[in-house]
């Protein structure tokens, strides 16, 4: 068995700009080592008249090869070159070489003509790849897309969803037809020639039109039937003419079994007996599932499938159209495994229960999503969880005296990721976005007053935001001075203020 493998492949019609690539492939074993292979391509257009490629190579491996080609090795760091019998390669032409390794792993901090190596994932002399689509326009049934042009000689586009190709056209734009009502894909794109397919283009996924929000659901504030002296919810509605309120909190009652407040079971206890009074007065509910404290379903559930059913025991103990994911803390928010749980099981209610929307609450910084909260989005785009509106909670945030500003600056911030994430517009940016504040005086002495939140309120219609809410309704009620309470805001102001300035959302 040869260890080298060098090669000159006829010219082919190159790219007009490109970059000389490097591609390390592990071509099979050798009993205690491997043999390896670099390939270089140039797709610049011009004759490449000398390359280099320079790698670590992994602790404890050594390196043997043959022709030559072996130019440095210090310590662990290895360096290839061309020599007379490669002076060149044409445009569109590859050539590679082998060695031999001792020991196991992958070279690390590949580079080649000081650049860092990128791949091989184009063909020689096909295009470059598109700019990733963007959603230009959507109706009940369809999705029409954008992309910037890829360079090089291109033929046409393919528009594939998944591996299937669902358009094909000559342009940089196509409309996807024939789709459902309220349904999600996800599209990349890829420019041919005769040399070949470009790499795919970033993804998009749009949704159709036709999504039904639950009517009077947008403004929904949270009631807590476990926890600071809670008002009657008929007394409430009564007052303020609020018809929706998100119930709090939906916990462990042991392993993956769904109870409130952890203790609680779903039917014939207090919050049962909530949601009939709210119901019977023409309002309806939806449950917050998660939360700052106590033993929550996304670490005791131990697969998506198990979670998704603990959400579905939820849905149809009070027939729901809305569930709302309160992802908190260290043991959801901020551990990648127990994000992913929640949002695997999430696409699995939505397969299930295509009517009821979905809505993940968490925590922000003042400019926008913290790491963690970019990466639940970006992994909502990737796992395809079909997640109908996000939610931040703009409050112990840092935003000080002017709470208005900062909830806007954050907002924004929510705003742009989702349109870097899903390519979204602003317009469908903000439709899937929510708010959810704290009334009166946060733990961390930040103040909403009254004047604020109307404000917070007008900005969120202004936008055609999903979703307002605000941390509590137990606590709308007036205690001056009285500090941070579970049931009264610690500013002065009148009974239900809050809730009454969220109805009219």
């Amino acid at each position: 068995m040869c260890a080298l493998v060098l090669a000159l492949l006829a010219p082919v019609a190159a790219s007009a700009a490109g970059t000389v690539t490097a591609t390390f492939a592990k071509t099979s074993d050798w009993g205690s080592g491997y043999e390896a292979k670099y390939t270089i391509k140039n797709d610049t257009g011009a004759a490449v008249s000398g390359w280099r490629v320079e790698f670590d190579v992994p602790s404890g491996s050594t390196i043997g090869s043959y022709w030559d080609a072996l130019l440095t090795t210090s310590g662990q760091h290895a360096a290839f070159t061309n020599r007379d019998y490669n002076a060149s390669i044409a445009p569109g032409g590859t050539a590679s070489f082998g060695f031999l390794v001792s020991g196991s792993g992958t070279p690390q901090n590949c580079t080649v003509n000081g650049a860092s190596c990128t791949g091989g994932t184009t063909t020689p002399g096909a295009p470059s790849a598109p700019g990733a689509p963007t959603v230009t326009s959507r109706t009940d049934t369809s999705l029409a897309l954008s992309w910037s042009a890829s360079t090089g000689t291109v033929t046409g586009y393919r528009v594939y969803e998944g591996t299937t190709v669902r358009a094909t056209v000559t342009g940089t734009s196509a409309t996807i037809s024939g789709l459902g009502t309220c349904s999600s894909h996800t599209y990349t794109v890829k420019a041919y020639n005769s040399a070949g397919e470009s790499p795919a283009s970033g993804t998009v996924t749009g949704t159709t039109t036709g999504c039904t929000t639950p009517a009077g659901g947008r403004g929904a504030p949270y009631l807590y039937m476990g926890w600071g002296s809670p008002p009657s919810p008929t007394t409430v509605m009564s007052a303020t003419g609020i018809k929706w309120f998100t119930m709090a909190f939906i916990l462990s009652g042991g392993g993956c079994s769904p109870a409130w407040d952890g203790q609680r079971p779903l039917q014939g206890g207090a919050d049962a007996q909530a949601i009939s009074q709210i119901r019977a007065a023409g309002g309806d509910v939806l449950p917050s599932i998660g939360g700052w404290q106590g033993n929550k379903l996304g670490p005791n559930c131990a697969t998506p499938e198990a979670l998704a059913g603990a959400y579905q025991q939820v849905i149809d103990a009070y027939s729901l159209k809305a569930i709302d994911i309160d992802i908190e803390n260290t043991d959801e928010f901020e551990n990648e495994a127990v994000q992913d749980r929640i949002l695997g099981a999430l696409k699995i209610v939505k397969q299930r229960n295509p009517g009821v929307q979905t809505i993940l609450t968490f925590g922000t910084a003042t400019t926008g999503p913290n790491y963690y909260g970019n990466r639940l989005i970006k992994r909502a785009v990737e796992l395809q969880a079909n997640v109908d509106v996000f939610t931040i909670m703009p409050f112990d945030f840092g935003g000080g005296s002017d709470m208005y500003g900062n909830t806007v600056s954050a907002s924004e911030g929510l705003k742009n990721a989702l349109k870097s994430a899903f390519g979204w517009s602003d317009a469908t940016a903000y439709s899937h976005m929510g708010i959810s504040g704290m009334n009166g005086l946060s733990d961390q002495q930040e103040v909403t007053s009254t004047a604020t939140w109307t404000s917070i309120r007008d900005w969120a219609k202004s936008k055609g935001l999903a979703r307002l809410a605000f941390w509590s309704v137990n606590r709308d009620r007036p205690c001056p001075g009285g500090g941070v309470a579970e049931n009264c805001s610690g500013i002065d102001q009148q009974p239900w203020d809050f809730t009454r300035i969220t109805a009219s959302f």
